[in-house]
């Protein structure tokens, strides 16, 4: 049985859609020193890695604030307290137990779950015959 597809394929060489122009060609230094960011709002390099991470919030501070001893002071605590009665030591975001959020509700046409949708939009149940047919490529309808 003849395939005339793979014989034209098998004897044309592969052709890459990508055209380079000029020579490949790789730098023979490159500058590895540091540099600011172009977005940077100071405009200028931290001085270490260490005081950058002092300053550094991502919501909350990034660790206690060292103290003279080089230790981690305790992190001031916020209003609230914890479920087990300790104060709590988040940051700003998360400093408050959902419990004390108060009922949680959709806007008017916002939904939670698929099956609070209307009955139009919810998912359709296949019969029997619709996963047969499904499954035998077509056949059974036959």
């Amino acid at each position: 049985m003849l395939r005339p597809t793979a014989i034209l394929r098998a004897s044309q060489a592969r052709t890459p859609l990508i055209k380079f122009i000029g020579k490949r060609s790789h730098p023979k230094q490159v500058d590895h020193t540091p540099q600011r960011h172009p977005a940077s709002p100071t405009h200028e390099l931290p001085e270490s890695f260490a005081n950058y991470r002092k300053k550094a919030q991502q919501h909350g501070p990034l660790g206690g604030q060292q103290t003279g001893n080089g230790s981690s002071a305790p992190r001031p605590s916020t209003s609230g307290q914890r479920a087990m009665g300790g104060p709590m030591t988040y940051g700003a975001i998360g400093g408050t137990p959902g419990s004390k959020l108060g009922p949680i509700k959709p806007k008017e046409g916002e939904y939670f779950d698929v099956s609070e949708l209307p009955r139009r939009f919810q998912k359709k149940v296949w019969s029997d015959e619709e996963m047969d047919a499904v499954a035998s490529g077509g056949a059974s309808l036959w």
